[in-house]
This record gives structure tokens, sequence and C-alpha cells, in this order.
């Protein structure tokens, strides 16, 4: 029974890094029962520094920080590491380089899931981060997913949805609303299945909401991380 211990790193935001941890260990424990839970290092970013990053367009020095991050955890014994969030995806590299254990990657995990599903071509919803730069929908088309955006407002409201309200723990019907119209509108274009890819969405909008499919990327990434943990 013995279980790779994982490191995640979390912080941005609470709220999200909370749903990794909680379902990771939820998982492990319906899996082998008892009281077991799985053997995590859990490390907090401070999120502020990383905003201000983003905001300033200063991606190396966050890619610094968290590869940084990832060094000192796996000198700590972790067998891999995991990044609670899509957006710093987009700093993957330098993390990778800085380890040497595996380092589970939020494209590869959702990418299987859709391909194991017969999605090839899906819609994005994320931080304007996510669903613009180059870095996610790229990185899911060379591994085979063609991706959808919304047109430019409703990118813009997502965003701000996203930060101004979800982040911080605000959940609002008429947000909810807005979010399940962008999804139809994506379908509509030919969107067989939409990513959440961002861990905050899940809280706002679940399956039960819509007839669309919906691909987690918290989920997803969980399940990546329980494999790991339980092989």
């Amino acid at each position: 029974n013995l279980m790779n211990p994982l490191v995640i790193i979390g912080g941005r935001s609470p709220e999200s890094t909370v749903s990794y941890y909680l379902h990771i260990n939820r998982q492990i424990n319906q899996q082998k029962g008892g009281n077991y839970s799985a053997p995590l290092l859990l490390h907090s970013v401070e999120f502020q520094e990383i905003v201000d990053c983003q905001k300033s367009g200063n991606w190396s020095k966050a890619g610094e920080i968290l590869a940084t991050a990832a060094l000192t955890l796996q000198n700590a014994g972790a067998q891999a590491i995991l990044l609670a969030t899509n957006t710093m995806h987009k700093v993957a590299a330098p993390i990778e380089e800085a380890i040497s254990v595996p380092f589970l990657h939020i494209l590869d995990a959702v990418t299987q899931d859709a391909k194991k599903q017969g999605f090839h071509t899906v819609g994005l919803l994320g931080t304007h981060f996510t669903m613009q730069d180059s870095f996610y929908k790229d990185g899911l088309t060379k591994r085979g997913v063609q991706t959808l955006v919304p047109n430019s407002d409703e990118q813009a409201e997502i965003h701000r949805i996203i930060f101004d309200e979800l982040c911080v723990g605000k959940i609002s019907e008429t947000s909810k609303q807005f979010y399940l119209q962008t999804i139809a509108n994506l379908a509509a274009q030919g969107a067989r299945a939409i990513i959440l890819g961002c861990t905050e969405i899940g809280l706002l909008v679940q399956q039960n909401d819509t007839p669309v499919p919906l691909l987690d990327s918290t989920e997803i990434h969980v399940k990546k991380a329980v494999e790991f943990i339980a092989q």
C-alpha cells in the first residue's frame, strides 16, 4: 500500500487549491478505503506576486518563482509535481527544466480525456490569458484537439467573473447564466464539448446545468494525480 508522494503547487487561488487537495484525498480514500489519504506536500505561493507578474507580462519571473519552488519541493521528497492552475501552465517549460521528477501537465490530461471520448473540436473557457494566449490553444492543437474560444466581449466578462467573483468566493446567478449562454454559443459554432480551463469555473457551472458535455480541467487533472499516487 505504499503510495507515491506528490506535490501540489497552489495558492493561485486558495479556493482552487482546496478543491485539488480535497478531491485527491477523497478519491484515494474511495479507492483504498479505511482511513487512507494521499501523501501530499502542499506549497502555496503568494498569489499577488504572481498576479503582478501576469499584469506586467513578466512571465519569466513567474516561471522562475514556480521553478524554484518545484526544485525545492523535489529535494524535499516529492515524486512528482502538479501545478494547481491552468493559466500558469504558460510557464510549464522552466518548471519541467528545473526538475527531474515527472511534471503532471494539465494539457496532457485534458487532451487524453477529450480524445478518449471522441471530442476533437472543443470550446475553451478560462482567464483571458488561457483563452487568448497561444500556449493553451496551441498546446491542445499539438496534442490533436482543435479549439474554439468566445468572442472578445465574452472573454472580457468571463475573465472579470473569475477574478472579481469566483477567486474571492462570490457566486452570482447572473454570472452563471452568462457562462451558460457562452457555452451554448460555442456549441452552436461546432464545439462538441467545453473545457472548463480554470479551476474556479467548476464552482459556478456544473454538468447538470447544460446538455453540452463539460470537461472540467481540474477534475481531469485530479484523476491524473490520483493515478500517479496510487500506481
